[in-house]
């Protein structure tokens, strides 16, 4: 039953999972940046493009993934060529996660001693330098405890794809220990999930130890 099912599920998991929240990284860092340049505190304060943007990223973060993932069906069948399976899923939990990494990312940013972007622009320092060679090298332990979150975050989605055949833990559970009424299949993915979620953070927490140094 491992090698059958459980180990196929775990693969799609992690497939789904560090696919999911490596793109949202991306595309979450592109607002975070323009939010803390924005910022009526930031280099460049642009209040109506930071409004905007607020409520943009608050708006996505509102909707229950499940939600967000059937409203985007069409999108990902665009993008993907079908709107169900695995490499399907990961379409919605990217743009799930994005908004979610944006403002944590943006938050971790905020966090930066102002005395050293004041210093770097004494020393004439461009915007992008400051943003990329003094914050988010200050700002790094935060951001990779952001990253180690939303990829906990992103499993957990993934679990609930399976519910609309997203595929991974998730789909096993459903399908196994739901519809079949085999607990010992949803016990044993519920602690895949957990050792999932283990390893993830004590990743992450090394990562930080490291960075923090």
């Amino acid at each position: 039953m491992f090698e059958k099912i459980l180990l196929p599920a775990i693969g799609e998991t992690l497939y789904m999972s560090l696919t999911a929240t490596f793109l949202a990284v991306l595309l979450g860092f592109i607002p975070a940046i323009i939010l803390i340049l924005s910022d009526a505190d930031g280099l460049n304060p642009n209040a109506k493009l930071y409004r905007t943007l607020d409520v943009l990223i608050n708006t996505l973060r509102s909707f229950p993934f499940i939600i967000l993932m059937i409203i985007l069906f069409p999108v990902t069948k665009m993008i993907i060529g079908k709107s169900i399976g695995t490499t399907a899923a990961i379409v919605p939990l990217t743009i799930g996660a994005a908004p979610f990494i944006a403002r944590l990312i943006e938050s971790a940013l905020k966090e930066v001693d102002k005395g050293v972007v004041e210093a770097a622009k004494s020393f004439g320092a461009s915007n992008f330098q400051i943003i990329f060679k003094v914050m988010t090298v200050e700002a790094l332990p935060g951001i990779i405890s952001t990253i180690t979150l939303t990829l906990i975050t992103v499993v957990g989605f993934s679990a609930m794809a399976g519910a609309v055949g997203g595929g991974g833990l998730g789909d096993v559970a459903i399908k196994y220990g739901y519809y079949r009424f085999q607990t010992d299949v949803m016990i044993y993915t519920v602690l895949a999930l957990i050792v999932l979620v283990q390893c993830f953070q004590s990743l992450g927490d090394y990562i930080y130890k490291i960075t923090k140094k």
